[in-house]
């Protein structure tokens, strides 16, 4: 997206990825020459101040111009123009100084910077590669190149997030041209603007860091959005004994270990041994999606997702939906429901979730089981609505519980089911049987591959299903968000603090909160 900035007197058009407050202001300070450690202010042609609460909603005011102010800009006033009561000359000693001071630092920063791109090489996979290379042919080819930024970048992004500062890319980029001298750009200024150029935002390190963010971005939502991503299945979570530098050779040879081998036994000890491995690969965007590949045992080993979320929570977490839902939560549901807008399909799952039968049985087979029938009743009573400013079809709720659970015949091969799907990257059930209230197996269906479930009973697959959420990092269903939330926040009781609930969600709390 495009900004229009004024700062001092000039003005630019500004391009973030995504309406991020804390990218803008890197951004500002990249094309506008500002020193990296200035503290910026911004507001609007009104004067009116603007912070990272309200920048994404004022991004689509047309025609806004944000003002920005620094300690050489800001002497009280509202004329953008007029405000500075530096002279020139002042202006210029000051820029004049901190050119030198940037210059005196990079010179002092060389070494530094040669050790810590030396570092980072030496302990990262497929970095070694890099310097024998260089030592033997005296430069690299793009291919290795490629390969080093990528390395560099993962490692600053790890350091300092998705936005690290203008200076410390500077750093990356002098230890490169400073460990690697031949790839120094004799007819530049700084000899590594190819790497990275705070003055045009450019650079091999520049570029793969807004390939990063646009991977990463998170969508423009509303007022909460702050707090909702602080908490849920995609927050990384800390694993006790994690170590800063693991050792990856040690991890591959656990999984060569845990993949050759058929013994249960050793199987869920090796995978409670690459838990930490596995959460890495889990939360890196670029290799998230080898993590089935690249631990298979979880298709074919039953009760390795229970563990791993026993490892991530503790004991206590994990049992809560299996012990509250029945005692607690499940008449509450039931009694809620009933005072819905009665539907066919609301009648069926109501008398199922009662154990009751019709007084006129249907041609069509009861809804499910009692303890199923009572979590698509909960669906009933936090429908899918749509989100966002884009006009978004509305799903029906017996849409979104085939996004949620869908019934397979026992005698057909699931192959079949696989093939005439559409491929998903998120998770729902499978459950095969004779009938709906006679399911003999569970299986958790994500990217079109199929993980057994360890549950025998309905409820249990359910939390099967919501803990896959959190091992594997992956979202929520837009269709069933807000039931997803409401179990996270009122069952299991996670990131209670730290996660956004739809008003649905909370008022449907308040009504359960008084009586469980």
């Amino acid at each position: 997206m495009i900004v229009k900035v004024q700062y001092r007197n000039q003005k630019k058009y500004i391009k973030i990825p995504e309406a991020c407050f804390d990218i803008f202001i890197t951004e500002v300070k990249e094309r506008f020459s500002i020193h990296v450690d200035s503290i910026l202010s911004v507001e609007d042609e009104t004067g009116t101040e603007v912070d990272d609460y309200a920048f994404p909603d004022l991004l689509t005011t047309s025609g806004i111009c944000f003002v920005i102010k620094d300690e050489l800009n800001d002497s009280g006033g509202t004329d953008t123009i007029s405000v500075t009561s530096k002279s020139s000359s002042e202006i210029d000693f000051y820029s004049g100084t901190l050119k030198r001071f940037r210059k005196e630092e990079e010179a002092l920063q060389g070494p530094q910077a040669k050790d810590l791109i030396k570092q980072v090489l030496l302990t990262k996979p497929g970095g070694s590669d890099v310097l024998k290379e260089y030592e033997e042919k005296g430069t690299i080819s793009p291919a290795t190149r490629k390969v080093m930024v990528n390395i560099l970048v993962a490692d600053m992004v790890q350091s300092e997030g998705r936005i690290p500062q203008r200076l410390t890319k500077e750093k990356y980029a002098l230890g490169i041209v400073t460990l690697f001298p031949s790839l120094q750009d004799p007819h530049g200024k700084t000899g590594y603007e190819h790497f990275y150029d705070g003055q045009k935002g450019g650079g091999f390190l520049a570029w793969r860091l807004k390939s990063v963010q646009r991977a990463t971005r998170l969508p423009v939502r509303s007022k909460d959005s702050r707090i909702e991503e602080n908490g849920g299945p995609m927050l990384r979570r800390e694993i006790g004994h994690c170590d800063d530098h693991p050792d990856e050779q040690r991890f591959q040879e656990l999984i060569s270990v845990m993949n050759h081998t058929n013994n249960r036994e050793v199987i869920m000890k090796k995978m409670r041994d690459t838990l930490e491995y596995r959460q890495r690969l889990v939360h890196d965007p670029e290799r998230s999606s080898t993590v089935l590949s690249v631990f298979p045992r979880l298709l074919d080993t039953k009760g390795l997702i229970l563990q791993d979320f026993s490892l991530l929570f503790g004991s206590e977490t994990p049992s809560k939906l299996l012990e509250k839902w029945p005692t607690s939560f499940k008449a509450k549901v039931i009694q809620q429901a009933e005072m819905l807008t009665s539907t066919p399909l609301l009648k069926r799952l109501l008398l199922s979730a009662k154990n009751q039968r019709a007084d006129k049985p249907s041609l069509e087979s009861p809804e499910w089981d009692s303890d199923m029938a009572s979590i698509l009743l909960l669906l009933h009573l936090l429908s899918p609505q749509p989100a966002g400013r884009k006009k978004t079809q509305k799903i029906s709720v017996a849409q979104a519980i085939d996004h949620l659970v869908v019934f397979h015949k026992s005698c057909r091969s699931l192959d079949e089911h696989l093939q005439s799907h559409m491929d998903t990257s998120q998770p729902y059930l499978l459950a095969s049987g004779t009938s709906k209230e006679a399911v003999g197996n569970f299986f958790i269906l994500i990217d079109k591959k199929l993980i057994p479930c360890e549950a025998t009973t309905s409820l249990a697959a359910i939390d099967e299903l919501f803990k896959l959420h959190f091992v594997l990092g992956t979202s929520y269903d837009p269709a069933l968000k807000s039931m997803y939330t409401f179990l996270q926040t009122t069952v299991y009781n996670i990131d209670v603090d730290t996660t956004s609930e739809s008003l649905k969600v909370k008022e449907l709390r308040t009504k359960f909160v008084c009586n469980v």
